[in-house]
């Protein structure tokens, strides 16, 4: 509905026509023979006939006439319209509205130039559309809209039009943004049991502190502050202030529109106690089953939180036994006179559904057994919300699919059957890749590989591998069955062949040529446990330095410089975590003992525990905690463990800030370069924190450290502990990881080699 101004606009032209009509002899109804319209320039004359009321043959008259001119008003395109008749021939001239040829936004800098013609296209005004003079007012107010969300307040507009050739306009917007209004202060009155202090600790909306550059809290905008509102809201009535209101919201600017001051005016009400617990309805099982779930206690105040978990949890509980559909309400009872509230909980689990069949789709190269044998929700089972999602998960663990959607649709004619359709995008899963990269310890590295991680779509993986750098050179052939049976038992096989040279690494002077020959298994001892096996066969030969210390020559003379060893690894793994990237919860376990079976030229073992604990803190703040504890030693004739099975500490993979594997026992009777140690204690503590634009959130992630540790020959001491802090940086970029740390050590000690900026990048192509 145009309404009054368009009606306004309109009416004169409409009495114009009329006019005209009378003027041409139309006084009296005739028949329009022929409609002939002039005038046009850029638009089609079929277009005008497709809006016109009448069409050659109707009855033309001083009634329809308005009719005829308001239908060609209403298109936007023409800003005169003009009847007139001819003999048996009606007239229609126009003239039509310029188009827009070009907008010209220039002073624009925090908004890009293509973000405000997206907002002026959504607001009508966009290049080759009809230009409308009375647009420009709404444009400037979407502009100013726009600025106003970015906190620009003082932002100046000044827009021109500038006629064209060929009934064109061009449509220049000069821009002068002005600064950005800061809040500079955030009150709230009507607050008796908590102070401003406490309760602003809620809002994303205050005063800029010295990582507001980064953070933006100081930055106003209405829906942030809608939201500090609601977490506001939320911390009263979760805290027994059933009747919390927030009276007004008050927003002032300050005269240079520089500054903003937020008021807000609270009543805080009476704080109600909770006073039953009650559960009622179908409850399939035992009532006392639920109360577990129900995190609420008598006699404390009323949390509409915890009411709201302790749902869930019941829902989830009735999902998991097959009531996919179940509905679980909680209705409250408030006693205004005593300030007590009873909450029952109604449940209603409906029918519980069965799993007719699982159907497996999209999937043009993996076999479906594959797939089938992730699947933890089987068929002629309950349906369960819990085995769907670890169902899904396991299968994107995988790593052959982009992405995997799990729906239940309904058996056609049934209440409670449903089937289960796996629709999978499948992803390549082989490679033939290079790689290259850099660090600091490895100096320029290079990888060619030929690997499928799927082969043949059986899930198998085959490998055929050459890394080298100036330390290392590593040839490798391998394939892996992760089902070598139907209970999920793996067997792998390795080739590999491995020249070291030590010394490039800052260790002491000498090298290993290593050749092994190995098989594992695996066993699943849960979903997130596995036990794993490896026996191999390994081939040593040792060769001395030039300078090469004490140790490794009286080594030497006792055990010779050639070796075979019959090699036992047992692993066991823990992981829990939501993300083997960039992982924000979870945790993960790993144990390994190694040991050399009698019959071995060198009798040793080594065992290896590696912790890491991720917990989700505020704004997207990941706490991360650390623990890697290692020892080892020889048996029967090998008096210890061989130097080169030792453990190193220090670099940007440990204890940051000091030099990659230089703590710790040295040579040449403790006077020379790094020997290594048979124990190993280090840890440590971080706090990862989002990139300052969102996103980068997938691919950069920032920290701030705290290590420890050290290694030891034959017994820890705590004294000997080296600690560093610092902040670190790591980077998925398109040549690979980029890891960068700057670690200060807190207690370095003559002999210590320090290194305080440390870097680490690889990439595959």
């Amino acid at each position: 509905m145009r309404g009054f101004p368009y009606a306004m606009r309109v009416l004169p032209r409409i009495l114009l026509s009329l006019l005209l009509v009378l003027a041409s002899g139309m006084a009296s109804a005739f028949v329009a023979k022929d409609i002939r319209v002039e005038g046009l320039q850029r638009i089609s004359a079929g277009t005008v006939f497709n809006y016109l009321p009448v069409r050659p043959g109707d009855d033309v008259n001083a009634g329809n006439v308005p009719q005829i001119v308001r239908a060609l008003y209403k298109t936007g395109f023409f800003k005169d319209v003009r009847l007139w008749r001819e003999g048996d021939v009606l007239v229609i001239d126009v003239l039509e509205r310029p188009s827009v040829a070009r907008i010209d936004i220039s002073g624009n800098k925090s908004i890009k130039t293509k973000d405000l013609k997206k907002g002026l296209k959504q607001a009508g005004l966009a290049e080759g559309r009809t230009f409308n003079r009375s647009l420009l007012a709404k444009i400037e107010q979407e502009l100013r809209r726009q600025y106003f969300n970015q906190g620009k307040y003082g932002i100046e507009l000044k827009t021109r039009v500038s006629p064209l050739e060929r009934n064109r306009v061009a449509i220049s917007i000069d821009i002068v943004e002005g600064k950005t209004a800061r809040i500079r202060g955030v009150s709230i009155v009507g607050n008796k049991s908590f102070s401003d202090k406490q309760l602003l600790k809620l809002f994303k909306s205050r005063p800029g502190g010295w990582l507001s550059w980064l953070t933006k809290e100081d930055r106003y905008s209405r829906q942030k502050l809608a939201g500090d509102l609601e977490a506001l809201k939320s911390f009263y009535l979760d805290r027994g202030y059933l009747k919390f209101k927030v009276n007004s919201t008050q927003v002032s600017l300050s005269p240079d529109k520089k500054d903003i001051y937020i008021t807000i005016d609270v009543d805080e009400g009476d704080v109600y106690t909770l006073s039953d617990i009650r559960i009622t309805g179908n409850l399939v099982v035992d009532a006392a089953e639920y109360f577990p779930l129900i995190h609420l206690h008598r006699g404390q105040p009323f949390s509409r939180r915890a009411v709201v978990d302790s749902t869930d949890r019941i829902t989830a509980k009735l999902a998991e036994m097959g009531y996919a559909f179940a509905n679980v309400n909680n209705i409250p009872e408030v006693d205004e006179e005593k300030k007590r509230v009873s909450i029952t909980f109604y449940l209603d689990p409906g029918k519980r559904v069965y799993v007719r069949r699982i159907i497996i789709k999209g999937n043009t190269r993996t076999r479906d057994r594959v797939i089938r044998r992730e699947m933890r929700q089987m068929e002629s089972a309950w349906l369960s919300t819990t085995k769907l999602k670890l169902s899904r998960e396991r299968i994107m663990r995988l790593g052959f699919f982009k992405d995997v959607n799990l729906e239940t649709p309904a058996v056609p004619g049934t209440t409670d059957m449903a089937d289960v359709v796996v629709t999978v995008k499948e992803k390549p899963s082989g490679s033939l890749a290079g790689g290259i990269g850099y660090s600091q310890v490895q100096g320029i590295s290079f990888t060619a590989s030929i690997s499928e991680d799927n082969f043949l779509g059986t899930g198998k993986k085959v490998v055929a591998a050459v890394n080298t750098s100036k330390y290392n050179s590593r040839y490798q052939l391998s394939y892996f069955n992760p089902y070598a049976t139907i209970n999920g038992v793996s067997r792998g096989y390795n080739l590999s062949y491995q020249k070291t040279n030590f010394k490039e690494l800052n260790i002491s002077s000498y090298s290993t040529n290593r050749s092994e020959a190995s098989v594992t298994y695996g066993v699943p001892i849960s979903d997130f446990n596995r036990l794993t096996g490896t026996f191999g066969l390994e081939w040593i030969d040792l060769f001395q330095g030039t300078g090469a210390p004490i140790e490794i020559q009286d080594f030497v003379a006792r055990e010779g410089d050639r070796y075979f060893n019959l090699r036992a690894t047992f692993d066991w793994s823990h992981d829990s975590r939501d993300s083997a990237i960039f992982p924000t919860s979870g945790t993960r376990h790993t144990a390994t003992f190694t040991l050399t079976l009698p019959g071995s030229d060198l009798q040793f073992y080594k065992f290896y525990y590696t912790f890491r604990h991720y917990t989700p803190l505020y704004r997207k703040l990941v706490f991360a905690t650390k623990a890697d504890l290692g020892f080892g030693g020889g048996y029967g004739k090998t008096g210890g463990l061989p130097f080169f099975e030792h453990y190193f500490a220090g670099g940007i993979g440990d204890v940051r800030g000091f030099r990659t594997n230089t703590l710790g026992p040295k040579d040449d009777l403790g006077i020379g370069n790094p020997f290594g140690g048979n124990r190993k204690l280090a840890g440590g503590i971080e706090l990862y924190m989002p990139p300052p634009y969102k996103k980068f959130e997938k691919t950069l992630r920032l920290s701030a450290f705290l290590d420890a540790g050290n290694v030891f020959k034959d017994k820890i001491k705590w004294s000997g502990i080296r600690y560093s802090a610092g902040v670190g940086l790591t980077w998925l970029s398109p040549m690979g990881a980029l890891t960068i740390s700057y670690g200060v050590p807190l207690n370095d000690k003559p002999g210590d080699q320090i290194e305080r900026f440390q870097f680490s990048l690889g990439s595959v192509f």
